[in-house]
């Protein structure tokens, strides 16, 4: 007999499971499978491998690429027993920028890095990083499950930038400039062993920060230049939010994944006015409840006026139009764990690129023929797989 598969989401059936190719937004999507697996895949509209990057570490939690073409990566390098990051699923440890070949053209590292690292538009590196605050700070600190502090300690974030051969030469530390009061663990149900749990930070245009605390269920913008708090969104609107970005028209874009939101939980994708502080566009599903994704994940508005989204928890990338119309889908196909009960196919953060920046990326890595007939190669069989696409769309549209 057939043995029935343990895992549910590998039954449902994995990899391209929707395409409308006239609707969707051509290019190629970029992501990281978390787990043991060190493989960045970038996919094209079929869900065919275009290229991969093989790690010297498995991500913590994800990579991304630079306008220069290159590919910036979170690794996780755990740090000695007992250490609270290591005990973590988001635990980082390293930050390092590979050409297309995966050749490391820096690398630094730090022992408190976790959930999120980039490079800046100076060429240096900005890391989110972890360390246990004072008590008497914690004391003042609200809300969350009393008792569950880690060993009776909390911890909260803090940015540390490093030049690419590891000096640091900027912190900002988030107990100097949040007041606790002002800055409460929204939900009871969370652990007090954090305060802020911030899962993403981003380097906006006039050079300010803009960071996401999840326990706080607040995104801020901070003055590079002082140090200090100028943007505050937070509860009601927000729920244990991820992955905020700028859009061109100014407005913010969040993952708003609704953990603790109602007696039926559900996440949502809001585009927000800063401004007015209302949302503009949002995307949920009916039920609701059939689109809810805890932790991670998050969303990508599209050249096309399309939205990416990451339905992390379970590694579904969807993409729909403005109107809510989903015209791309891909599960994740690659799970890790030594068992079927353990076995998951997370995604942190999924991203789409033009064919434009796939060609610069690729132009980086030109060397000798041999890799020149390599990318070639690569890019033959993306062209005749999009070719196949579009002709199976019409022919099933007659």
């Amino acid at each position: 007999m057939t043995p029935v598969e343990q895992v549910k989401l590998k039954r449902a059936g994995v990899g391209l499971r929707a395409c409308n190719p006239d609707k969707a937004c051509d290019g190629m999507t970029l992501f990281a499978p978390l787990g043991t697996d060190s493989t960045v895949y970038l996919i094209d509209l079929g869900g065919e491998i275009v290229h991969t990057w093989c790690m010297p570490y498995p991500p913590g939690l994800y990579g991304y690429l630079t306008e220069r073409g290159t590919l910036v990566y979170n690794g996780r390098v755990d740090g000695h027993d007992g250490d609270f990051l290591s005990s973590t699923p988001w635990k980082g440890g390293a930050l390092l920028e590979v050409d297309w070949q995966g050749e490391v053209l820096w690398e630094v590292r730090h022992p408190d890095h976790h959930h999120d690292g980039i490079r800046l538009a100076s060429g240096n590196a900005l890391l989110l990083c972890l360390t246990e605050i004072p008590c008497a700070m914690a004391q003042r600190v609200a809300g969350g499950n009393p008792g569950s502090e880690h060993n009776g300690r909390m911890y909260a974030d803090y940015l540390v930038e490093m030049t690419t051969d590891g000096r640091i030469v900027w912190e900002w530390r988030s107990w100097e400039h949040l007041e606790p009061e002002s800055y409460p663990i929204v939900n009871s149900q969370d652990e007090r062993s954090e305060w802020t749990h911030a899962n993403s930070v981003v380097e906006l245009a006039d050079g300010n920060l803009m960071l996401s605390f999840r326990h706080l269920s607040a995104v801020v913008i901070v003055d590079r230049r002082t140090g200090g708090v100028v943007f505050k969104l937070g509860p009601p609107l927000l729920h244990n939010q991820h992955a905020p970005s700028i859009l061109p028209n100014g407005n913010m874009l969040i993952f708003d994944n609704g953990t603790h939101r109602a007696r039926l939980p559900y996440s949502r994708v809001i585009e927000i006015d800063p401004t007015t502080r209302e949302v503009v566009w949002s995307y949920e599903e009916t039920p609701p409840i059939a689109f809810f994704s805890p932790i991670i994940s998050n969303a990508q508005r599209l050249w096309n006026g399309n939205t990416l989204i990451n339905e992390g928890t379970s590694g579904r990338l969807f993409e729909v139009t403005a109107e809510g119309e989903l015209v791309w889908e891909y599960i994740n196909p690659y799970f890790s764990g030594p068992t079927a009960r353990d076995q998951q196919n997370s995604v942190f953060r999924a991203y789409r690129y033009p064919w434009d920046h796939i060609a610069k990326a690729m132009d980086t890595a030109v060397g000798h023929a041999g890799e020149l007939c390599t990318q070639l190669n690569d890019v033959l069989r993306w062209l005749v797989r999009r070719r196949a696409i579009s002709l199976q769309s019409r022919a099933s549209s007659r």
